[in-house]
């Protein structure tokens, strides 16, 4: 009982360690919509920006976490393989950057950046790349309240800074000399990146530690195994940070040059409304992937396996129903400006994509515990291919509706790719009528609701109570098996 409690207590701080950087970004929306704070258009330049971030953070990182996490869990050199990948990312870190500081006029020409900006990012991606291993040795280690507490920490500080700097910086400085001289007009979007470096330079160095401790030897045979497993991870990575993030690119791509940024902003604005799934599903994935490891080598853990699926449907369709019938009500709370909100439109699809995404996290326990770990790439790249092709094909013609449904039709393939995978190699009795009773009921109503009745709460109101009745009655047995348990 006791391990177990440990086991509860680990997975829920690092599950808060994990889903608050990721809270950041939307708990930040309603400042940078506020009309006197940015402009639709350099909101969609923020936006655009950080998309590549996702892209170049993958790699610099090139699968050496997961990699540190297989190798020091099986090779008793601990020591060894901590040093050997915290020298591998550090070399590769200032070497690449160093290489893109020399480019850094082309690389702005290529990919579309100011320089001003580039700059600022090189040195965030350097200080996020020197916290990968000291960031992972601390959760191998078993120091989750340390770990936690400096990526909470570097939350606060980057959300004070962006309110500070873009809120009150203009306005104190008036009245203070020293601030006078760092408050520049038309500087907000530098003030965003200067937040983040800030931040993140606080976090190397509460990680300093780590390094004085470690003793430096490279091992070059240890170093080629670890890349040979870090790989595919990397391949896996860069396809899906594609499917995360390069609508907004290619949004910039292709749009016209003086509507790109605008349209940017009023897609990744109500993409936002999205989250509330998004954090369900991550959440739940968080606290239930050790549950399937821990669980692999007991007796039929296929049933467990198929009834978690069931409830996280249940739970997610819920979800998808509740925000849709509510989206005219959240987004004043979220999005400050009405310029926004003509990309409304996409609200159903990207909440139904990420439901996807969730339930393809929770379909891949067949290729994780039977160490099939390429499928995970495979699946991951043919989502990459139909976001890039679909994209490609819909943003000329539709613009950030394309993007939306390019979103959801890569998740909704990896999906059932995973699906049909998985019953050939590791079969799972999954209750499909259930699921697909859900998942589909869930889905018309949502659809019909918001582009047919949206505004009208007695319609959306009415349609969810009788989906949640339906639901509890469906769920009602196992609901009071788990209420009665002691």
């Amino acid at each position: 009982m006791s391990g177990f409690k440990s086991l509860f207590k680990q997975t829920f701080i690092y599950g808060l360690a994990t889903v608050l950087p990721r809270m950041l970004s939307f708990i930040l929306v309603p400042l940078y919509t506020d009309p006197n704070v940015l402009s639709t258009a350099e909101y969609g330049r923020v936006s655009f920006i950080f998309a590549y971030f996702v892209l170049f953070n993958v790699v610099l990182a090139y699968g050496m976490e997961t990699a540190f996490f297989r190798f020091f869990n099986k090779d008793e050199k601990k020591e060894k393989v901590t040093s050997t990948s915290a020298i591998s990312l550090i070399v590769s870190s200032f070497a690449l950057l160093g290489v893109a500081f020399l480019f850094r006029n082309q690389i702005s020409t290529l990919i579309d950046i100011e320089l001003r900006y580039l700059n600022l990012i090189f040195i965030i991606l350097l200080l996020d790349a020197l916290v990968i291993i000291p960031f992972s040795w601390l959760r191998a280690t078993a120091k989750p309240m340390r770990y936690a507490i400096i990526k909470i920490l570097n939350v606060a500080i980057n959300l004070g800074l962006n309110v500070f700097l873009l809120l009150y910086l203009y306005e104190l400085s008036y009245s203070n000399t020293l601030l006078s001289k760092i408050c520049v007009d038309d500087f907000q979007i530098s003030y965003i990146f200067i937040s983040n470096l800030i931040a993140s330079a606080i976090t190397l160095l509460l990680l300093i530690p780590f390094y004085s401790k470690i003793k430096f030897s490279f091992d070059l045979v240890l170093w080629k195994k670890m890349m040979r497993y870090a790989m595919p991870v990397l391949i896996a990575g860069i396809a899906y940070s594609v499917n995360e993030t390069f609508d907004r690119i290619l949004l910039e791509k292709l749009l016209p040059a003086n509507i790109a940024d605008e349209q940017i902003g009023m897609y990744s604005a109500c993409y936002k409304l999205a989250l509330f799934m998004t954090l369900f599903a991550t959440a739940f994935r968080l606290g239930i992937e050790p549950y399937f490891f821990s669980h692999s080598k007991t007796e039929n853990p296929q049933k467990n396996y198929a009834k978690i699926l069931e409830y996280f449907v249940a739970f997610g369709s819920v979800i998808l129903l509740s925000v849709v019938v509510f989206a005219d009500v959240l987004k004043p709370y979220i999005i400050r400006s009405e310029a926004y909100y003509e990309a409304m439109w996409i609200v159903p699809f990207i909440l139904l994509a990420n439901f996807c995404l969730g339930i393809y996290h929770n379909l891949s326990v067949w290729y994780k515990i039977t160490d099939r770990t390429k499928f995970g790439a495979y699946i991951s790249i043919l989502g990459a291919v139909i976001t890039l092709a679909l994209n490609y094909i819909l943003i000329p013609i539709i613009g950030f509706k394309g993007s939306a449904i390019a979103t959801l039709s890569a998740y909704a393939i990896m999906m059932l790719s995973s699906f049909f995978f998985g019953r050939k190699y590791y079969p799972i009795p999954y209750n499909l009528n259930k699921i697909v009773l859900y998942f589909g009921l869930s889905t018309v109503l949502s659809m019909v609701y918001f582009y047919n009745f949206r505004g009208n709460y007695i319609v959306g109101i009415s349609v969810l109570i009788v989906f949640l009745t339906l639901v509890f009655q469906l769920e009602k047995k196992e609901l009071k098996q788990l209420l009665s348990k002691k």
